[in-house]
């Protein structure tokens, strides 16, 4: 699965240790999401898309190898 958060983080001019404080994770956790090695739960998801104002589908797809 891949993802915009890093994309969002920068609009929303947030880094990956205030992203981690607001959503209850570790900096590393934001790191491995962003680098598509940690696919977050669904409730993670729906935490990070009601953080950018986005639906899950607009922060998190699929690829074709999915």
């Amino acid at each position: 699965m891949n993802n915009k958060i890093k994309v969002e983080r920068a609009i929303h001019n947030l880094t990956q240790a205030k992203l981690a404080d607001i959503i209850g994770v570790s900096r590393q956790t934001v790191n491995a999401m962003e680098l598509n090695k940690y696919v977050p739960s669904t409730v993670l998801s729906l935490k990070i898309a009601k953080i950018f104002n986005k639906n899950v589908n607009e922060i998190f797809f699929l690829d074709e190898n999915d």
